[in-house]
């Protein structure tokens, strides 16, 4: 294998899983939530590690996500400064991003959360799927969703 033969392999790996990472951010906000949107970014033992709670398993981060986004008006959710690195021979990639949540309660009022998410992707016959995955709090400004951060419910 030559170095531009390799140095492709990069760029398109980069590419396709910036495009799945960009796809599964905006999908919070567009579109519908459900089993077909499980089954597009998570692979069914998938485990999520998030500031209102943990899940494992595609069908509780499906209903993690659907309680969360159920929490809000209206979401916002941008990721950038992807980055990634493909292992085991391009089965596998972890990957790296900053994330933007911006989260609009019901009465107009605006929490809005910075972070980090360190993500391991799987590579399935279907694409890119999602296996672990983790957000990392940095900022927060307004009122987080009762419940969360020790708000009362």
């Amino acid at each position: 294998m030559t170095t531009e033969t390799v140095r492709s392999d990069h760029h398109h790996h980069h590419l396709a899983i910036t495009t799945f990472v960009s796809r599964f951010f905006r999908s919070l906000d567009v579109g519908k939530i459900d089993e077909a949107w499980a089954r597009e970014y998570f692979t069914e033992d998938v485990r999520e590690r998030t500031p209102i709670g943990d899940s494992e398993g595609r069908d509780a981060v499906l209903r993690h996500t659907v309680e969360a986004l159920g929490r809000f008006a209206r979401t916002q959710h941008m990721a950038t400064d992807v980055v990634s690195e493909v292992t085991e021979g391009g089965a596998a990639a972890v990957v790296s991003c900053n994330a933007l949540m911006t989260h609009v309660h019901h009465d107009g009022t605006v929490f809005t959360v910075g972070g980090h998410c360190r993500t391991e992707l799987r590579r399935t016959p279907d694409g890119w799927r999602i296996r672990d995955t983790a957000v990392e709090v940095i900022w927060t400004q307004g009122r987080p969703p009762a419940g969360v951060g020790g708000q009362a419910e």
